[in-house]
């Protein structure tokens, strides 16, 4: 991404994955030898290019060391890579839980810290005079600290009759497989304590659909998608609660191609014993996504800027809430027909998790209590809403 850092102008690298925990930037004038690293053009028609560059015989001798730096911090394909990257899987694998990814940068990572940053984000969340309690809730995953009115909205609508359910959370994997999804049975640990995670139901997963998943997925060692949920409940129900982990990879095969997700036989085979717990279990699951909407302007690779509320983002507004109107409804098929509208243009990156749970409670009809677009950075916004389910 484009470098944060007002002195250091270019681009910025970094491995989201975390196998590597190196950052470079790279200046401007640089930027270009990048396109060089594709496993194809060799050294010399790289030294070539920044000869004819500069004019400096000597010019060859910089790219060099951009090759050294990129292979040293990890950044290439090679055998270092090879190495960071089953030291860090094993490493999770190993681990008997999961360690909290984003303490220190998503939110505090002292308990009591957080417990007061929390009594920020969720004041003045009053629940709705509403009949039924809520089956499921729909928040974001973007970082709390711009996106709590729309936590606030979902989660404070949570009542204590929760407490002592399975919290089934479907999350958004970034960085997972398409039509796949991601489990694990280690517990997760915030500066809370440890939620235990429903080893039991995520048994009858792996048994009923196992070409469907990734079995202690490494994703979710670095994914805030279902971390920021867990945060989230504990603050509500105490530290013990229990939960149901599930990364959802996206569907863009379907998206591209034409069809729905479940006409790949894995995704039908995975959805349809979800279905299944969900119904024979009905009275003991609460679900919660962990999703975000619209990405769009330079961040996301759109030709124009965006900002919250204005310009494009009215237009980006009328459409999500098109989405939104199917997704309350449990109408999944209209809602995959509007995701699959240029083919997603939008860029929701909490498409396979709300269809996933379309597809699994279509008896639930939702209520959408707060809309917002935020400007993750002055050229580019995320849209998400708080919803309930009843």
């Amino acid at each position: 991404m484009p470098s944060p850092v007002e002195d250091r102008p270019g681009l910025l690298l970094r491995d989201s994955l975390r196998y590597s925990h190196s950052i470079l930037i790279i200046p401007p004038d640089l930027i270009p030898c990048l396109t060089f690293f594709d496993g194809e053009k060799t050294d010399r028609e790289l030294h070539e290019m920044m000869y004819r560059a500069s004019g400096d015989i000597r010019a060859g001798e910089v790219g060099d060391q951009i090759a050294a730096a990129l292979g040293k911090a990890g950044f290439l394909e090679d055998e270092n890579f090879e190495r960071l990257r089953e030291e860090r899987q094993r490493e999770f694998a190993e681990s008997p839980v999961r360690v909290p990814a984003h303490a220190g940068s998503g939110y505090p990572n002292d308990a009591s810290d957080l417990r007061e940053v929390m009594q920020r984000w969720m004041a003045g969340g009053v629940p709705a005079d509403e009949t039924g309690p809520v089956a499921a809730i729909a928040a974001p995953h973007v970082s709390p600290e711009g996106g709590f009115d729309s936590y606030r909205a979902a989660y404070a609508r949570l009542g204590p009759e929760m407490r002592d359910r399975t919290f089934v959370i479907l999350g958004t994997s970034h960085y997972g497989m398409p039509n796949r999804f991601g489990l694990t049975r280690k517990s997760y640990v915030t500066p809370f304590g440890e939620a235990r995670t429903d080893r039991g139901l995520i048994d009858e997963l792996v048994n009923a659909a196992p070409d469907a998943i990734g079995l202690e997925d490494y994703c979710h060692s670095v994914e805030h998608s279902i971390e920021f949920q867990i945060v989230f409940l504990q603050s509500i129900f105490g530290p013990d609660i229990r939960v149901a982990p599930i990364l959802c990879g996206s569907f863009f095969p379907s998206i591209y191609q034409g069809g729905m997700p479940e006409d790949d036989e894995n995704v039908r085979r995975f959805i349809g014993k979800l279905g299944e717990i969900a119904a024979r279990r009905s009275s003991e699951l609460c679900w919660v996504l962990g999703v975000d909407m619209a990405h769009m302007g330079a961040r996301y690779g759109d030709s124009f800027e965006a900002h919250a509320d204005a310009g494009e983002m009215t237009r980006v507004a009328e459409r999500d809430r098109l989405r939104m109107e199917r997704i309350a409804a449990g109408d999944a098929a209209g809602f995959w027909d509007l995701v699959r509208e240029n083919r997603d243009d939008l860029k929701w990156c909490g498409s396979a998790p709300f269809y996933t749970f379309l597809k699994v409670r279509p008896d639930l009809r939702g209520t959408v209590h707060h809309y917002q677009q935020w400007n993750i950075d002055p050229q580019s916004v995320v849209s998400f809403a708080g919803m309930t389910f009843r």
